[in-house]
């Protein structure tokens, strides 16, 4: 099985997409590897407008090419609304840093309401601006009201002449600096209720959109702007009444999703700096990668990490085959918005306690990851309101299956064309899915999987004979308890499927589910501590902490798919490699003993060659000087090359890989 992580840029090939589409992925990693680490991490930390990669954008037809539907790409052969693309192009540019993501992200979440509208010259109008190079953006939330689109504060009143003149704020809009497009959600001065709902066209370079500020202090540009007597012409109504709510929800379904990819794409980047650091450096005489908890930490990093990539990958599928009677994937969004974002944060976390204080260098991508993974689960309506609407799907999820054919893995080059259609957005309690339980019974050989099992059936158990009360049920704290543990069944079982489809190593299976039981028995912990607990379910939560089945072989086998991931050679200040070492088979590492014992202090390099402790290298072991162990060249596996003399350390993933 090859490593499903984006770990090496050098090595990235999609071969899973079409010759354009890889092509294009390919010359996007091209382009941030040529500008090299130093700009990526000068830029984020001067906070530079990135209208290099804008260029970039606009000179390969990027944007255009990947965000325009087929019904509207003028017959151009490569322009769809591919979900499994836009993905890996989502998680590229996650790797690469949030802003480029963000400019991404925020054009896709503008471009919703567009092509959701009949409106056709609004979509040629979008079509042609993306040709041109251009971003959007998405005008829903208002500094009064956060992402309520109940309530909205842009009025538009009637101009006598089939327009409208529109006045109001919009808060928290990206791109809003730059934008040829911005979908911008309002109501009608003259109509009261729902039915006065409308989506406009709007562009931010007229008078009247007057740009008040970037309300956040990061490169990416998070706009203010109000607009004072805005002309609302006909022809840039995209949606009245119900119509307009419908398609904020649905442009959401569509757009928020790659905040799941942009989180693999930091926490890969994360990792790959984090490992490379930690391999490298010695403390107490001992690589830092011997002590055990570092190793338990890294390896849980890399499973959390894997299950994260696992799930995602799955949950595209459902959304490219969805239909009218196929709706699942309104499931599976709220999952990626939600879990896999925490999921990030752990990820981070993790490593953070392995690079520790090297995790605020300013020169290092990982303190950029460590501030801006926190972003993600908040950037739609935060952890609980996800929660919330997951709980929506609970009970027909766990006790009514349904029949359905089997999900293919879909990386076609098709478009997507049921996302505009997606009708509206209601209903979302009569959903039915297939049974959970039958990927779980494909795995039950897998220890952890099974142990795991004995919690979900636990769940069904405690809902059938314990199911919160109508005062339980007003209680969202308690809910968000209960949602908590629904949550890992779920994703669980999109992980087991494509662990399925992937031929996913069994260690690294039994890994991830190690991990889950481990965190089915800490939120049924904190199920059993709540006030508004009974005293049966208090005890159900008490009976359903299990300790996972522990494999120290498996353990250490996973380890070594981390230690040698991304893949690295170590080599001596005279070039050559060094000796295997510490029981790791395929890892190549020295101490200091071995290395003094074969580079003896050449004449008059004492000081090149030679390490003086500083407190935290203090023991009775390393007293007085001692060799620097960490003379090296660290190159990636894909490369194969040489070991050469007296070269300074360098990255092994190119100038801005790590």
């Amino acid at each position: 099985m090859t490593d499903p992580l984006l770990l090496n840029p050098h090595s990235y090939d999609p071969t899973h997409l079409d010759e354009p589409s890889r092509r294009l992925l390919r010359a996007t990693v091209d382009w941030f590897e040529s500008r090299g680490k130093r700009a990526l991490v000068d830029g984020y930390n001067r906070r530079d407008w990135y209208g290099d990669f804008l260029d970039f954008a606009a000179k390969e037809g990027l944007f255009a090419t990947f965000l325009t539907p087929a019904a509207d790409g003028d017959g151009h052969p490569d322009k769809r609304w591919d979900t499994a693309r836009n993905a890996a192009l989502s998680e590229i540019l996650g790797f690469y840093g949030l802003g480029y993501w963000y400019t991404w992200q925020v054009t896709v979440l503008g471009l919703g309401p567009v092509w959701q509208s009949g409106n056709a010259a609004a979509r040629a109008r979008a079509a042609q601006l993306l040709d041109e190079g251009h971003v959007m953006a998405f005008g829903l939330s208002e500094r009064p009201h956060g992402a309520d689109i109940y309530s909205t504060d842009m009025v538009l009143t009637p101009d006598g002449a089939g327009g409208f003149r529109a006045t109001g704020g919009k808060y928290y809009i990206g791109n809003g600096n730059v934008a040829g497009l911005v979908s911008v959600f309002g109501r009608r001065a003259d109509v009261e209720g729902p039915d006065g709902y409308v989506f406009f066209a709007a562009d931010s370079r007229p008078p009247a959109y007057r740009l008040v500020r970037n309300v956040v202090n990061a490169q990416m540009y998070v706009s203010e702007f109000r607009l004072d007597d805005y002309p609302v012409r006909a022809e840039d109504l995209l949606h009245t009444g119900r119509a307009a709510f419908d398609a904020a929800l649905n442009t959401v379904n569509v757009g928020k999703f790659n905040l799941c990819t942009a989180s693999i794409g930091i926490c890969e980047h994360a990792m790959y700096e984090a490992v490379t650091h930690a391999h490298n450096r010695v403390l107490y005489g001992r690589p830092v990668t011997d002590f055990p908890h570092v190793r338990r930490e890294l390896t849980d990093a890399y499973a959390r990490l894997v299950a994260m990539k696992l799930f995602s990958d799955r949950a595209v599928d459902y959304f490219r085959s969805a239909g009218p009677d196929d709706r699942r994937y309104l499931l599976f969004n709220p999952m990626t918005k939600m879990k896999v974002t925490t999921e990030g944060e752990k990820v981070i976390d993790l490593l953070w306690d392995v690079i520790a204080a090297k995790g605020f260098e300013a020169d290092t991508y990982f303190d950029k990851a460590a501030r801006d993974i926190r972003g993600l689960p908040k950037l739609e309506g935060t952890v609980h309101v996800n929660l919330a609407l997951i709980l929506k799907f609970m009970a027909n999820y766990l006790f009514q299956p349904a029949e359905f054919p089997p999900v293919p893995t879909r990386h076609d080059p098709t478009d997507d064309e049921f996302l505009f259609r997606q009708g509206p957005a209601r209903g979302l309690g009569a959903i039915r899915f297939h049974d959970w339980r039958a990927a779980y019974d494909a795995h039950a050989a897998v220890p952890n999987v099974a142990r795991f099992r004995e919690q979900a059936d636990g769940l069904c158990a405690l809902l059938a004979a314990h199911a919160p009360d109508e005062a339980q049920q007003r209680d969202l704290d308690f809910l968000l308890a209960l949602g908590q543990l629904f949550a890992l069944v779920v994703y669980g079982h999109l992980i087991l499927e494509q662990a399925e489809l992937t031929g996913l190593d069994g260690d690294v299976l039994d890994e991830i589910f190690d991990l889950l039981v481990r965190d089915f028995s800490a939120h049924a912990t904190e199920l059993h501590g709540k006030a508004a607990t009974t005293e049966e379910q208090a005890a159900w939560a008490l009976a359903h902490v299990r300790r996972p089945v522990r494999d120290a072989e498996r353990t250490a086998r996973v380890w070594r798919r981390v230690a040698a991931s991304p893949g690295r050679t170590r080599c001596g200040p005279d070039g050559t490699p060094a000796p295997a070492g510490s029981g790791d088979p395929g890892v190549a590492r020295w101490s200091r003993r071995s290395w003094w014992a074969r580079f003896p202090e050449p004449a008059g390099q004492g000081t090149h060659l030679r390490y003086e402790p500083d407190d935290a290298d203090e023991s009775p072991a390393s007293a007085g000087p001692q060799p620097i162990p960490l003379r090296h060249q660290v190159v990636g596996s894909d490369q194969e090359q040489p070991c050469l003399p007296a070269q300074p350390a360098r990255p092994l993933c190119g100038r801005s890989g790590c």
